[in-house]
């Protein structure tokens, strides 16, 4: 089975650049990506055949913890963060290290007691490569009770989980590699946020009855005090009478709605809950994506960003990562998908809802969000 370079960039220079003296360009890249294959095959393979089996997870004697998740995006991290609590119940005295990629989780996951360090590979590894050689180095040189790569489709994290050193390795098995294991066929939940935590649960000795873990952003209370006093100087009101919506108008690509969907939602949106008190949370551009028509908050700091949302009745949002920034924060969230599914990577929570918009007009969507708003 040939597996695909991870984190391949546009940026790479062409393979057929290198060709050996003679050799046509074409045989070139393709005997290079025959070997690379057939290496990243056999490194595969060999930690698809030492991950730990369901129940083989002791109870006690993991101190040592590597979660992966090499990924850059907000969202991601933070979609992670119901593993890392359900690290720190089942084993309380332990010490974790995450690696990451880019900033986002080096911010929400560096203020928690039992995380020693947040590892952050650069977004772009092939523009930093010899950073990233000098962390993946770095990484392979430490000893782990248990590696857990967190996603079952990342090609970086299997990667990671590979190269390091851990007595126990934690991840879901390639099904399409053939090899009998005793994961598959089980029911592992469609919601992102939960299937770390279903690995963990399903390896472990012990036995875990309790509700998912929430996403938590753990703010502190000095963080919400100071944003509920910013947010109130916004509204221009001591302690706002009325209910306080956030809203995130911003989105990457075909996740994004533009302004002349966002206006004519509003408009019905406040004709059905004239109540509202709308705030918008401008995107890290600063630019208003509301015409400059509601009050409006602005930060590029992800803490100061969640505890201002924390002081928020609900915070309606597209698909992006402060959406599920809003949900970590606890206030109530829903989320607007046109692309991807709500089912995997929907506002996670009893507390939160998600609207498909695909068949829906602006209108219509309002509709839903005033109804979802009425139980909340």
């Amino acid at each position: 089975m040939q597996h695909p370079l991870p984190d391949a960039s546009a940026d790479d220079k062409p393979a057929s650049a290198d060709a050996p003296a003679g050799m046509p360009a074409r045989r070139w890249d393709d005997l290079r990506h025959r070997v690379v294959g057939r290496f990243f095959a056999q490194l595969f393979g060999g930690v698809g055949r030492a991950l730990c089996e369901p129940g083989q997870l002791p109870v006690r004697g993991i101190h040592r913890v590597l979660i992966c998740r090499p990924n850059h995006r907000l969202g991601n991290a933070l979609l992670i963060s119901p593993l890392l609590a359900e690290v720190e119940t089942l084993y309380p005295g332990a010490e974790i290290d995450i690696i990451s990629a880019g900033r986002a989780a080096g911010i929400v996951f560096g203020n928690r007691f039992l995380v020693r360090q947040v590892i952050s590979l650069p977004a772009r590894i092939a523009r930093h490569l010899w950073l990233s050689v000098k962390l993946l180095r770095q990484l392979r040189g430490n000893r782990y009770d248990l590696a857990i790569d967190a996603s079952n489709s990342s090609q970086s994290g299997r990667l990671l989980l590979a190269i390091v050193h851990a007595r126990y390795k934690l991840g879901f098995p390639d099904e399409r590699a053939g090899a009998p294991s005793a994961w598959h066929g089980l029911p592992a939940p469609e919601h992102f946020a939960q299937r770390g935590v279903f690995l963990l649960r399903t390896a472990y000795a012990g036995e875990v009855r309790r509700p998912y873990p929430p996403l938590n952003m753990r703010l502190s209370g000095e963080d919400r005090e100071q944003a509920g006093q910013a947010l109130a100087g916004i509204l221009g009101e001591p302690v706002p009478r009325q209910r306080v919506v956030g809203i995130f108008a911003n989105a990457t690509g075909a996740k994004r709605y533009g302004t002349d969907w966002w206006m004519p939602f509003l408009d019905a949106l406040q004709k059905l809950q004239p109540d509202l008190r709308i705030v918008e949370l401008v995107a890290d551009h600063g630019r208003s994506q509301l015409d400059e028509k509601f009050p409006a908050y602005y930060t590029r700091d992800l803490l100061r960003l969640a505890a201002v949302i924390a002081n928020m009745q609900a915070v309606i949002s597209a698909d992006c990562g402060v959406m599920h920034l809003a949900v970590a924060s606890g206030t109530p969230t829903l989320g607007l998908f046109s692309v991807t599914s709500a089912e995997k990577y929907g506002p996670y929570g009893p507390s939160n809802g998600a609207v498909d918009t695909r068949a829906l007009g602006a209108v219509e969507v309002a509709a839903a969000a005033s109804d979802w708003l009425g139980t909340h």
